[in-house]
């Protein structure tokens, strides 16, 4: 009963019409590349701080979810992604979009996002707990092999082509080791730029890496 509370105050009018102000926006800022959901949240934050507690988080979040949705647009027409999520859009959008059926591959977007959005929200809210206990127990042995799990996703997406694959996973560990080490502090790969010191962002790294041929 508690639950359905919560949900008669978040579906008040105000909250419903906040929620499409923020989809709108993060829609929007999303489509551009190089433009993440996480900026778009930046952007988007101060005009939430005069709001209830409740009206700005559903804001937030649905400036969040717009943005990740508004992703697939530039996806699958310029075939670079607006967000990193939407690279995997890529792959099937673009080539529908240049065939013609640009139309229904942003209709598969857009519900693949809805049905996506619906079961995350719900896993969430009965998952978050447990999950949260596990990750909490993580150690520097399951980080790497979760690393070792990632390593070998290369191999098995590389559609036969495990050359290109392989070269692409080392190109990302050399990227990932510029910066000050974790482990001794040492500065690596930073060429004397100050800007380096922090590594190289994942953001930058897969929207622009992702527009090279190959």
């Amino acid at each position: 009963m508690e639950i359905l509370g919560f949900l008669g105050d978040a579906l008040s009018p105000l909250n419903l019409g906040l929620a499409l102000i923020g989809v709108l926006g993060g829609t929007v800022i999303g489509a551009l590349p190089g433009l993440s959901a996480t900026m778009a949240i930046a952007l988007m934050a101060p005009f939430t701080f005069a709001m209830a507690p409740a009206s700005g988080l559903i804001m937030l979040g649905a400036i969040y979810t717009g943005a990740i949705y508004g992703g697939a647009f530039a996806a699958i027409l310029v075939n670079t992604p607006g967000t990193p999520s939407a690279i995997a859009t890529t792959f099937d959008g673009y080539p529908m979009a240049r065939r013609g059926d640009g139309d229904l591959a942003v209709t598969l977007a857009t519900i693949a996002s809805v049905a996506g959005g619906l079961f995350g929200a719900l896993a969430l809210l009965t998952l978050a707990p447990r999950l949260a206990q596990v990750a909490l127990s993580f150690g520097s042995t399951e980080y790497f092999w979760l690393a070792v799990l990632g390593l070998t996703l290369i191999a098995v997406l590389s559609e036969g082509d495990l050359v290109k694959g392989l070269m692409g996973g080392c190109l990302g560990l050399l990227l990932s080791m510029a910066g000050v080490a974790v482990v001794g502090g040492d500065v690596r790969f930073t060429f004397g730029q100050p800007a380096l010191l922090g590594g190289v962002g994942i953001i930058p790294a897969l929207i622009g890496l992702y527009c090279v041929p190959v």
